[in-house]
């Protein structure tokens, strides 16, 4: 006799125990990520190692005097990366505020319904395809196409406002700006998909009730969509300064290769991943330790700016909830 309120058990049903084959799948993708992170983490800490053991003589004779020094000199021994230090710094900082501000611009533009799907479908795959053009290529358009464009009105701002330290120089081939823009360039795709993940990931609900309490189209974007997304848009710059920073053969070509600590835009300078670039090919032993050891700076500059990025990012995570 069927008793009552009693029902046959589903076996195909969610409300189940797991099985054995879902414990044993479950167990294994959770060794696989923990052997993936120790992986990710054990490679880095290898490279570290690695550059740092190769770059110890290099520390052991020059010390902090290399990190302060301002003169490159092979001949004399001589090695100072403070011009690179400030040229990594100041070009990234540059690139990424112009390739930050239209990037940021193309997210909002290709997300917020100002475009009909399909165009902004095929707008979205063209900056992504600036993702896949080599960097060599870059600089050679730097060279012959942005440099030629840009120096009329370089010369124009040194004419008439060269009292102020950003225009005290003139253009007169590879210089920062130059380096910037393009750099800016190649950053922008990053930036810009990250992005749009970030706006898209706000619920459709939040731009809604925006509407609902009589914001226009752009009040909602700027006062709702943007702020909610900020997280996320957010990480897209650091992920693009971090590009920035360790971008080389462009900058090689472009940012003039000259040991020099200077404001103006339009003056040469130098980078740390281009004086990596232009010197080992034909250092000797005593130039790879002084390589390695500025090798080694630029990696400990790009994990603390990552670093930073993370913890103000998790902070602004915390503020949000």
């Amino acid at each position: 006799m069927k008793k009552p309120f009693a029902h046959n058990i589903d076996t195909d049903s969610i409300c189940r125990p797991p099985s054995f084959s879902d414990v044993l799948i479950d167990r294994t993708f959770r060794m696989l990520a923990r052997l993936g992170v120790i992986l990710i983490i054990s490679l880095v800490a290898a490279l570290v190692l690695e550059i740092g053991i190769k770059a110890f003589p290099g520390i052991q004779k020059h010390g902090l005097d290399m990190i302060t020094g301002t003169v490159w000199d092979v001949g004399q021994q001589k090695f100072g990366i403070l011009p690179a230090i400030w040229g990594t710094l100041y070009s990234s900082l540059i690139a990424l505020l112009i390739g930050g501000f239209f990037g940021i611009g193309m997210a909002i533009f290709l997300t917020q319904d100002f475009l009909p799907a399909r165009l902004a479908a095929v707008f979205r795959t063209i900056v992504e395809l600036l993702a896949a053009i080599p960097s060599v290529v870059y600089g050679l358009w730097g060279i012959f196409v942005v440099i030629p464009a840009i120096r009329p009105l370089t010369d124009e701002l040194n004419q008439s406002l060269g009292w102020i330290p950003f225009f005290g120089s003139t253009l007169s081939g590879p210089g920062l700006l130059p380096a910037s823009l393009v750099l800016a360039i190649m950053i922008l795709p990053t930036i810009a998909a990250v992005s749009q993940d970030a706006l898209r990931s706000v619920p459709l609900k939040t731009k809604q009730a925006a509407y609902g309490m009589g914001t226009t189209h752009w009040e909602a974007i700027l006062k709702v969509m943007v702020p909610a997304a900020m997280t996320g848009i957010f990480g897209s710059l650091v992920l693009g300064l971090g590009r920035a920073l360790g971008e080389t053969m462009a900058l090689a070509m472009l940012v003039g290769n000259s040991n020099q600590i200077s404001l103006s835009l339009f003056a040469p300078a130098n980078t740390l991943a281009a004086l990596l670039a232009l010197n080992f090919p034909e250092a000797g032993p005593n130039e790879i330790e002084v390589l390695m050891y500025a090798a080694l700076v630029l990696m400990l500059i790009t994990l603390v700016v990552n670093l930073l990025g993370s913890m103000i990012i998790t902070y602004a995570q915390r503020g949000i909830k």
